[in-house]
């Protein structure tokens, strides 16, 4: 089976990776049943750094054939919780003990330098523009931490004795839907599937993970430790492609009896569209977001400021949860946009793997030219540049931060507007067909609930934006997404209900 190796030589870490490049299916790599390669590019220079297989609707079909093999046959309610609970546990522990192998793997394909939306198990202000860093003590720790608090839930998944009448016993229980197939972005590779992989293998699921075709290198590089974590052949499988293929087939497969996504708004219709004409597969869809950050003119204006900027140029703006909407109180407009710009303005741009960059590229040429296409089209439908709005450096996939005012346009930039009443900048903040996060930011805690609970998104932030916990569901309203992601709520979309009746005294 063939493997790739790269020898990491830079100021944050030095070691050797060695990742094989091939499908892994039932417990062992094996090549693509129609040969074909995708290349992996490093976003830094453009430049191909291996090619990985790319898998088919094939390749899913033998895929979800071993799943539900080894779900009937050796997964699901026949392990009990405890001991699924102690796999996951190892899992985490062996991920832990290659932290730093795994962030630079995520430095390497996706060009990851900065915290990511769901910092939970580092500090923000400790990792905030510590590049290598922040990979190694937000992106990681964070897929470790979910799947140490996954591993706790295994054995407390538990229904309910309802009471009826004496002459019977009636209690709920809580069964694993079967084979679950988790589709994961190129944004948050690592985090997102471990925020995949922890509830469904808690609750007794077997998975196929289809990564994106962008950023499969720390998936592949996570197989080998499935195995050495104890899980049985077929439990988790591992099928790199393109969404058009094998996350197509993915969906369509009858032997699939839930599809999770994150990803665009778009892709999530198609999905949903496809569970439908099928087995009415059940969905999670974590979709896309155009979250506005409402700023008063009580506020700290200085962590105010950093907050902000934390919530939009976070991930280099590649994330759902990005706070791209910035509404501002007219008193203080104009002392935050120059404060806000100075901060912006000192965020160095640059080398993933340097000890002093905040941003680094974006994940692709696609995305690239993407942005630059909304800035552009922001230029000539009359917003105004206030800073950036260019390309940084001549090679890669590197953007300058960007600011724009008076004029709201789509894209990972963040766009400053002047608002008078606190009902204007709920009317604004709610003018969009995305409900994914949102912030408030104002000393006045009875204004801060009041204004946090009129804005119609799954997740408000008070006084901070970007911070989430595990313990918390995490999920969009209107078009950002159906279901949740985190805390016991997740566990709901991975398990089926049953009401059992068990006659004990009721004679015909």
């Amino acid at each position: 089976m063939s493997s790739f190796t790269y020898q990491f030589d830079t100021p944050s870490y030095k070691g050797t990776s060695t990742v094989s490049t091939g499908l892994f299916i039932n417990g062992k790599f094996v090549e693509p049943v129609e040969k074909g390669t995708i290349e992996v590019v490093n976003p830094v220079n453009g430049k191909v750094i291996t090619s990985v297989a790319a898998g088919t609707a094939a390749d899913i079909d033998i895929a979800a054939r071993a799943a539900r093999k080894a779900y009937k046959e050796r997964w699901g309610l026949k392990v009990p919780g405890v001991q699924r609970g102690r796999m996951l546990s190892k899992l985490a522990d062996l991920l832990e003990a290659n932290a730093d192998e795994f962030a630079a793997l995520e430095a390497l394909d996706v060009g990851k330098v900065i915290l990511q939306p769901y910092m939970l198990a580092c500090d923000v202000t400790a990792c905030a523009g510590k590049a290598f860093r922040a990979a190694r003590n937000g992106d990681v720790s964070s897929s470790i931490a979910a799947l140490r608090y996954y591993a706790g839930w295994a054995d407390k998944i538990q229904g309910k004795t309802i009471e009826t009448n004496e002459k019977k016993l009636a209690y709920t229980r809580h069964e694993p839907v079967g084979v679950v197939g988790a589709i994961v972005p190129w944004n948050f590779p690592l985090t997102m599937l471990s925020f995949k992989l922890g509830p469904a293998l808690a609750a007794g699921n077997a998975v196929i993970v289809k990564p994106s075709e962008l950023t499969p290198l720390t998936a592949l590089r996570l197989c080998p430790l499935f195995v050495e974590a104890g899980f049985p052949d077929g439990v988790i499988n591992v099928v790199s492609g393109y969404g058009s293929t094998a996350g197509q087939a993915l969906s369509e497969h009858m032997d699939v009896d839930k599809i999770t996504f994150t990803g665009s708004t778009l892709t999530g219709r198609k999905i949903m569209e496809t569970a439908s004409k099928t087995n009415l597969k059940k969905i999670t869809l974590e979709l896309g977001g155009k979250s506005p950050s409402v700023i008063f003119d009580d506020v700290d204006l200085e962590q105010t400021v950093k907050w902000v900027s934390h919530g939009i140029f976070m991930n280099h703006g590649q994330a759902c949860t990005a706070g791209s909407r910035i509404f501002v109180q007219a008193g203080i407009y104009d002392r935050f946009l120059k404060a806000f710009t100075e901060h912006a303005s000192s965020l160095k741009v640059g080398d993933p793997f340097a000890r002093d960059t905040y941003q680094g590229p974006q994940v692709s040429q696609t995305q690239f030219e993407r942005i630059m296409g909304y800035i552009k089209s922001g230029k000539e439908e009359g917003a105004t540049v206030h800073i950036g709005g260019e390309r940084h450096g001549n090679e890669g996939y590197f953007i300058q931060p960007t600011i724009f005012t008076e004029k709201e346009i789509f894209g990972p930039v963040a766009a400053i507007i002047k608002f008078a009443t606190e009902e204007e900048a709920i009317e604004q903040a709610n003018n969009t067909v995305y409900g994914l996060a949102c912030s408030v930011f104002t000393r006045d805690i009875d204004r801060a609930i009041r204004v946090a609970h009129s804005i119609e998104a799954g997740t408000a932030w008070i006084n901070c934006h970007n911070s989430s916990e595990l313990s918390l569901p995490f999920g969009g309203f209107k078009q950002s997404g159906i279901g949740r992601e985190l805390g016991e709520y997740a566990l709901e979309h991975y398990t089926n209900l049953k009401a059992v009746h068990v006659n004990i005294g009721h004679r015909l």
